[in-house]
């Protein structure tokens, strides 16, 4: 993974920037990263080596520039034009550019840039909901061939879902935050960007779990040589059409205690079936209910990425489709939040039994009242 840093340090600019690692490491070493200098590398993509051949190749990989600083800091703006002379050259190198001053990008860059270029990759992060507002508007209107949106450290739930719906963005990635004075990390704010990409055909990239982190409802402090590795041994990275979350490990609730937790839910405990509903399973007869049931749930829930996932399931009609919104068997978000069965995989036929199981339970239970 080659990295070419032209200018060293960086001026903290936002949330995410109160822990940054280019602070912790420089100051761990009695550096100030807030002075910003050019550095001897800035010509690194373009050096040859004693036979006239560049040094760096295509095949080393994609380039990550300016990860000590950000590209579009405004200090560095003397400094930027040769960049991009370095970038044009070197048509061969895919270079991936990160940055949190997203809208200073159009004053930025070079006079044939048009509709962007082949061979480089902008990422605007946005670490909380606000941020998110902010930059990903300014990102997905940008006239750029290749964007990636960054979500590291990762610092609140964000919904990003009506910009992914563009099909501009190419990728999302999110991480916890690292170092001793780490913010925590919660996992359903993962898992709910995660579902954003599914829903909209984006991949997605856990990162890492960062120093403190959050699972249902447990902290857990991590050691930094184990958090890219949690976060990758987790399987909650998507690829679209790869059946990825096929790999991920879960344990199905306790019956008693979901339904329990369904009683206690204002929205799930509402749905009832009415005396003409229960007349038609009773005429049909369980088998026939039984046989509706896993029709549905095959149809409408078992691909990895159910068409109109959310909406998918009426709210009345059939006394499956009843059953489906009291039992948070609707789509493939609730099936996640309360039966821990991950979005982004293909139902096997033991869930689909399961999901049936409990809708014939609750209509059965209904019956009798």
């Amino acid at each position: 993974m080659p990295i070419w840093n032209p200018w060293h340090g960086c001026k903290k600019y936002s949330e995410g920037c109160v822990n940054c690692y280019v602070y912790r490491r420089d100051e761990s070493i009695g550096k100030d990263a807030s002075v910003v200098t050019r550095t001897k590398d800035y010509d690194h993509p373009i050096k040859k080596n004693r036979s006239g051949e560049y040094k760096l190749k295509s095949s080393d990989g994609i380039v990550f520039t300016c990860m000590t600083s950000d590209f579009f800091l405004d200090t560095a703006d003397e400094w930027r034009a040769g960049c991009w002379d370095i970038i044009r050259e070197r048509k061969d190198l895919d270079f991936f550019i990160i940055t949190k001053r997203i809208e200073r990008f159009m004053q930025c860059i070079p006079p044939d840039w048009g509709e962007g270029w082949d061979n480089v990759t902008i990422c605007a992060t946005c670490e909380n909901s606000v941020r998110a507002e902010q930059r990903i508007p300014i990102l997905i209107s940008l006239p750029v061939k290749h964007r990636q949106l960054i979500c590291e450290p990762l610092l609140g739930e964000i919904d990003a879902e009506k910009y992914l719906k563009k099909g501009v963005i190419e990728k999302v990635t999110c991480g916890g935050e690292s170092g001793n004075n780490a913010r925590p990390c919660d996992f359903n704010w993962v898992k709910e960007l995660r579902r954003q990409c599914i829903r909209t055909g984006v991949p997605f990239s856990f990162k890492q779990t960062g120093a403190v982190f959050i699972k249902d409802g447990r902290t857990y402090h991590i050691e930094r040589k184990l958090q890219m590795a949690q976060a990758k041994k987790s399987g909650y990275s998507y690829i679209p059409g790869c059946d990825s979350g096929a790999e991920i490990r879960y344990t199905l609730p306790d019956r008693n205690a979901l339904f329990s937790r369904l009683s206690a839910s204002g929205f799930r405990s509402r749905f009832t079936l009415s005396d003409e509903e229960k007349n038609y399973a009773v005429q049909k007869g369980m088998d026939t209910m039984r046989i509706h049931a896993e029709d549905f749930v095959l149809k409408r829930l078992s691909q990895e990425n159910p068409e109109k996932d959310g909406r998918q399931t009426p709210m009345k009609g059939h006394p499956v489709f009843k059953a489906q919104h009291a039992t948070a068997c609707c789509c493939r978000s609730c099936l996640e939040k309360w039966h821990n069965i991950p979005s982004g995989k293909v139902l096997t036929v033991s869930e689909q039994k399961y999901i049936t199981d409990i809708l014939m339970y609750w209509i059965e239970e209904q019956l009798k009242k």
